[in-house]
């Protein structure tokens, strides 16, 4: 009775709706999306128990029985922050939802440019992914988020960040216990600090996320039976640590298997979970692509260190620093060096012509799903062109820059003497007017543009964002002032951009620095390492070095503060405890004669390259 209850609808809804496919598809997952139904968007034949809404060239949208989503083990958590209840995961009037996307082929068909591109995650906030082909993600979005999400897929509007192509869209309901499982995994990872062992806080490399439980668990098996080959652990990209015993590596990952995912034998860098946490906080800005959170500035071929150190500064001031590594890209490193594949961000800030090779690169990058942001640079493509105003030359001039919300910001700022002009008409999707200037003309000094199916953007702005009213170009006691009071809001809008070119500008919470345990699985060796020591260190107990000193105390009780340059070192073990590291079944599997039995253990420090010198 209920499937012909149903059925009746959509004979109603097609008859009263017609071709408005759009009105169709929000009309029926309206009033349908608190049944047991799903809703299912795709590119191929619907199943026979599928019912077919509607059919949009070779992609239909069709509804069949719920699908439920009880286990969530395989799939890796991307909250992007704690939830104490279940059922905020997933609020009221909101769909569940998971999206299948395939790697692009030549054959495969991206989004139609000529039409408005509809942005996957500005219309849904992603919960949990699995890695794989198809990439799957699932996510949740209200009711009409999600129909706005189906009618682009059914129009070819639909992009993925990751430059992959959309296949199937489903609803699903998520099981209580699935949302629980969330909730807790998350709590979880909130307790837990991340041990960055060899680099400092902040230059993490890029590491593989584990694909599941399942298979980690399996290389423990073959290793414990002498099976399987040894895998370097997230410590080993420091070349003391390569020269330990194979089995004191291991000893190590077993110790904290439960909280190390498995790396890939050639991965050599510490950055694997400080790259997951920031997934996990700004799900929204990140990179599903895989690409390493590098920045890279071209300053053409001027070499002044000072203009570097400009560009730099204004960055650091806006964006999250722990999640980010700012380089230098020179002009031969551009034809020659593989960094295309290796960046999020090219910002250009040179007013010198771009050679064409060059530009060919920059326009690589972007159809590869790459970001740029141009300073007052004479880079351009597509429908706009730059034009000279020498009037406007070093000029601080009043501007009106729209922001994403729709509301509006006006700010004084130094101009290039440049503004932008639409060279070809009637591609408004792929051009869009960020500012322009308070004057007669309403000259256009700032626009976004797009490019290609993969996700590459630009923002080019013709005014300074990056001078503030310390800079040598300001030549007025005016327009030092005018420069002054809108300081802030150049910061404002700066960050604007920034987040909407894909990176996170909030600060992430670093954690406090803690002691330091030594360690040892032999209690003998404990004692007479402790013998050693009275010889060591001075009467109070401090052993200095130039960078870090170690004020060795018997027991956490002692209330010394740590800090970047003193660090106490607990002696007594009895009152160790860990959610990350088991010194029992480190000891199980400590096979050395020598190495490794005495540890220095702490959750949390700057780097281990001081702790260990002299």
């Amino acid at each position: 009775a209920p499937a012909m209850l149903i059925t009746l609808c959509y004979l109603y809804l097609w008859a009263r709706w017609g071709p408005r496919s759009a009105a169709l598809v929000r009309s029926t997952v309206r009033r349908l999306h608190r049944s047991r139904c799903s809703f299912t968007f795709c590119a191929r034949q619907p199943h026979p128990e599928e019912r077919v809404c509607l059919r949009v060239g070779g992609k239909v949208f069709c509804t069949g029985e719920a699908q439920f989503l009880d286990d969530l083990n395989r799939w890796s958590g991307l909250l992007a922050s704690p939830f104490p209840h279940p059922e905020e995961l997933l609020p009221a009037e909101h769909i569940a939802f998971v999206t299948e996307s395939i790697s692009a082929h030549s054959e495969e068909k991206g989004p139609d440019s000529s039409k408005e591109i509809v942005k996957w995650s500005d219309f849904c906030s992603p919960l949990a992914y699995k890695p794989g082909e198809p990439f799957q993600l699932i996510a949740e979005a209200s009711v009409d988020n999600f129909s706005s999400l189906g009618i682009a897929f059914l129009e070819d509007r639909l992009q993925m960040e990751n430059g992959m192509v959309p296949h199937r869209i489903v609803s699903v309901h998520l099981e209580e216990s699935a949302l629980k499982e969330l909730a807790k995994e998350r709590k979880e990872e909130e307790k837990s600090t991340d041990m960055d062992a060899v680099t400092p806080a902040g230059k993490s490399g890029m590491g593989q996320a584990e694909e599941d439980k399942s298979k980690l668990e399996e290389e423990r098996e073959k290793e414990e039976t002498g099976g399987g080959e040894h895998h370097h652990l997230h410590l080993s990209s420091c070349h003391e640590c390569l020269q330990l015993e194979n089995s004191t590596i291991e000893s190590v990952k077993f110790a904290s298997a439960e909280n190390i995912p498995e790396l890939p034998q050639d991965c050599s860098s510490t950055g694997q979970e400080k790259e997951l946490q920031c997934l996990q906080k700004a799900i929204k800005r990140i990179n599903l692509a895989g690409k390493p959170p590098n920045i890279l500035i071209y300053l053409g071929s001027e070499a002044a260190q000072g203009r570097l150190e400009q560009v730099k500064a204004v960055l650091w001031e806006c964006i999250d620093a722990e999640s980010y590594t700012l380089y230098q890209l020179h002009q031969e490193q551009v034809l020659r060096d593989p960094w295309i594949e290796n960046s999020l961000l090219l910002l250009i800030a040179t007013e010198e012509p771009i050679p064409e090779g060059i530009h060919r690169q920059f326009m690589k990058f972007l159809s590869k799903g790459g970001k740029i942001l141009g300073l007052s640079s004479s880079f351009t493509f597509g429908g706009v062109q730059i034009k000279h105003r020498n009037k406007l030359r070093r000029v601080v001039h009043e501007l009106v820059v729209s922001k994403k919300d729709s509301t509006e910001v006006r700010l004084n700022l130094l101009l290039s003497g440049c503004v932008f002009e639409e060279g070809m008409k009637g591609d408004g999707s792929r051009v869009k007017v960020l500012s322009r200037l308070s004057n007669a003309a309403e000259d256009t000094v700032m626009v976004h543009l797009t490019h290609g199916s993969s996700g590459g953007e630009a923002i080019l702005s013709q005014a300074h964002l990056e001078l503030d009213s310390n800079s040598m170009d300001v030549q007025t006691e005016e327009d030092f002032n005018l420069l002054k009071m809108s300081n802030s809001k150049r910061y404002e809008v700066l960050r604007e951009i920034l987040t909407c070119l894909g990176l996170s500008c909030e600060p992430s919470a670093i954690p406090g620095l803690t002691p330091i345990y030594l360690l040892s699985p032999d209690e003998e060796i404990h004692l007479a390492f402790l013998k050693w020591l009275e010889g060591n260190v001075d009467a109070e107990g401090l052993r200095a070095s130039s960078k870090v000193s170690l004020k060795f105390v018997s027991s956490c009780e002692s209330k010394v503060e740590v800090t970047p340059s003193l660090v106490p070192v607990i002696t007594e073990m009895g009152s160790f405890s860990s959610e990350h590291f088991s010194l029992q079944t480190y000891q199980q599997h400590l096979q050395t004669k020598k190495l490794g039995k005495i540890l220095l253990f702490t959750e949390v420090t700057t780097t281990t390259m001081n702790l260990l010198d002299g």
